[in-house]
């Protein structure tokens, strides 16, 4: 009895050991002349010699970091496994909005996400190399991003989601350094316009990009959602829109970024 009580643990402990690995790439940003983290999680059993992997790209909301999704949701090495896929969590500055902004040019994380991190992901880890094997979303700030950057870029990314994203800039012409990248709404009204992601919704065919994305209704980016929604309908887009109760919390893209992994890797399948 004693055996075999030892051997169950043996084989508990080797079980439990078996779990995505979590690492750092260090990018240079040739753009913008400086070296950058990127968070990388890859699925248990990760080999570069035996297949290539899916990779999800998560982005940040203003103010965090390259660690701000691992922070925020503990689970998502769990969830690399159970999919397995990669999972890039890049640097994005804490108020970039993902632009190239034409006021600084140590801001220009279009280019750094799209040109720079994307060819050293596939460089150095087994990914599938096209937008069939990519897929990118992101929270707040992030949510725009992931929109900006596929709308932009429709030959990197299959799909993309936003949650509780920022979808509409103009409404926050004081707000979280916008200013800063794009310059003044008052004096640059046609730039804001021109990279906020809900007037780029004509860049988009009906079967260019799978789409998913959700906001809380007690969040303050609900209308700017709302409105893209009714947008896409019009154009006769799909997409899958969720809203449920909820404001712009950490509860809220922990629930929320299962539902969004959940529909990238049925995108992956098919």
């Amino acid at each position: 009895m004693r055996r075999i009580i030892i051997l169950s643990w043996i084989l508990f402990v080797f079980v439990c050991s078996k779990a995505a690995n979590i690492d750092t790439l260090m990018v240079y940003s040739k753009s913008m002349g400086k070296t950058l983290p990127n968070l990388v999680i890859t699925p248990d059993g990760y080999s570069s010699k035996q297949k290539a992997y899916p990779v999800v790209y998560l982005l940040h909301g203003a103010g965090g970091d390259f660690m701000a999704w691992l922070k925020k949701v503990p689970d998502l090495p769990k969830y690399a496994d159970q999919y397995d896929f990669i999972l890039i969590c890049p640097e994005g500055g804490k108020t970039s909005w993902y632009f190239n902004s034409p006021v600084d040019k140590e801001m220009q994380f279009e280019t750094y996400i799209t040109q720079e991190v994307v060819p050293e992901v596939d460089n150095n880890y087994h990914t599938v190399k096209n937008k069939e094997g990519r897929a990118i979303t992101g929270f707040s700030m992030g949510g725009h991003g992931a929109f900006y950057l596929s709308f932009r870029n429709l030959d990197i990314w299959g799909a993309a989601g936003s949650t509780s994203g920022g979808l509409d800039i103009l409404p926050f012409p004081n707000n979280w350094d916008i200013s800063k990248r794009l310059g003044s709404l008052a004096e640059n009204k046609s730039v804001w316009e021109e990279n906020t992601v809900i007037n780029m919704v004509h860049l988009l065919q009906r079967n260019s990009l799978k789409l998913i994305f959700d906001c809380g209704v007690s969040d303050f980016f609900y209308d700017a959602n709302k409105r893209m929604h009714k947008k896409l309908l019009e154009r006769n887009i799909p997409h899958d829109y969720i809203e449920r109760p909820g404001g712009h919390t950490n509860a809220y893209w922990a629930n929320s970024i299962k539902y969004h992994l959940y529909f990238f890797n049925d995108f992956f399948k098919r």
